[in-house]
């Protein structure tokens, strides 16, 4: 019976050992980080009304938003997306809804008001800015409205200029946001820069309307307006910071198949229809592996699309040599036992 025990300790001993090691492993991949960002510069839409307090905004146009579609939308500011986009924007999201990106706990934003919080903006050199809360490699394409563009009117694909007037891959990330240059068409009153950012590593993309003013603040008739809207502020890293706590947007939350993570979406099943013709990113499966070749290049949050094949894989291994180191040693204690 000595033998017996001594050799079942000595084999528990080494389950023991050998199961840290696959534990070890999957925690390469069970990070999750937050996503992902938003225009601050010119501040989008939904970063402007983040910072005037999600529970109670100080402007007409944000208490709308939150009347219309709720507070959480933004505390989720980083979240405005389509977790399948891969470039197709404008098959996948319908006029009246770009600001919302069709996701509609996001439609308080795609209201036609003229009384937007905005940010003062001139012709010329700008130097952009992107508050990314999970980095990514990837592209941006920043489209400005034409003159004909309404503000009173809901905003349509045929509003925006045909072509980008400012464009970035895989910009520099300074301080947490990206920073690109970019030069301003000449535009006067109030219009709107829409912005694009699609990943390289996913098909996911995120989505920015950003409220700006040339050269003074115009109605959607043509006049002056009697009370210009508020100057758009962008959210502080304090506000970012208090108001991730209540944030619903996360990597294995939202329907992202994230390279840099490894982590694998199945498919949801499918949510009750809203009305919008875009699907709800937590509706969304993940486009086939195919989609993203393994071997290339990959989010700047670390790992590799292979992470999760070699962590699992790696666990499997660990945990069949310890089943059979178990049953060798107990065979050979019972054996020895028995002669004795």
């Amino acid at each position: 019976m000595a033998v017996i025990t001594t050799a079942r300790r000595k084999v528990a001993g080494v389950v023991v050992a050998l199961g840290v090691a696959p534990l070890a492993l999957t925690g390469l991949t069970a990070s999750p980080a937050a996503a992902h960002g938003s225009l601050s510069d010119p501040v989008s839409r939904v970063s402007a009304c983040f910072a005037e307090g999600p529970e109670s905004p100080r402007s007409a146009a944000c208490q709308a938003a939150v009347a219309a579609g709720g507070v959480q939308a933004l505390y989720d500011w980083n979240g405005v997306n389509i977790a399948n986009a891969a470039g197709k924007h404008r098959e996948l999201i319908p006029d009246g809804k770009l600001c919302s990106a069709g996701n509609d706990k996001f439609k308080g934003l795609d209201l036609p008001r003229a009384d937007w919080p905005s940010t003062p903006m001139e012709a010329g050199s700008h130097t952009f800015r992107f508050r990314a809360t999970a980095p990514h490699k990837g592209s941006f394409e920043l489209y400005l409205t034409k003159a004909s563009y309404d503000p009173a009117q809901p905003l349509k694909w045929s509003d925006l200029q045909e072509k980008p007037f400012a464009t970035a891959t895989d910009p520099t990330l300074e301080d947490g946001s990206y920073v690109f240059d970019g030069t301003v068409p000449e535009a006067s009153g109030r219009q709107l820069i829409y912005t694009v950012w699609q990943r390289s590593d996913s098909p996911e993309a995120f989505y920015a309307c950003s409220d700006v003013v040339f050269g003074g603040e115009k109605s959607g008739s043509g006049s002056v307006a009697a009370a210009p809207a508020p100057t758009a502020s962008a959210p502080s890293e304090q506000e970012i910071d208090e108001g991730a706590d209540q944030s619903s947007v996360e990597h294995g939350g939202h329907g992202d198949d994230d390279a840099s993570t490894g982590a694998e979406v199945t498919e949801a099943a499918p949510a009750e229809d809203t009305g919008a013709n875009a699907p709800e990113p937590n509706n969304v499966a993940a486009s086939p592996a195919d989609t993203v070749p393994a071997d290339e290049a990959l989010a700047e949050t670390g790992g590799s699309s292979s992470t999760s094949y070699l962590a699992m894989g790696g666990a499997a291994a660990l945990a069949l040599g310890a089943s059979a180191l178990f049953v060798s040693v107990r065979r050979r204690s019972s054996g020895g036992a028995h002669r004795a």
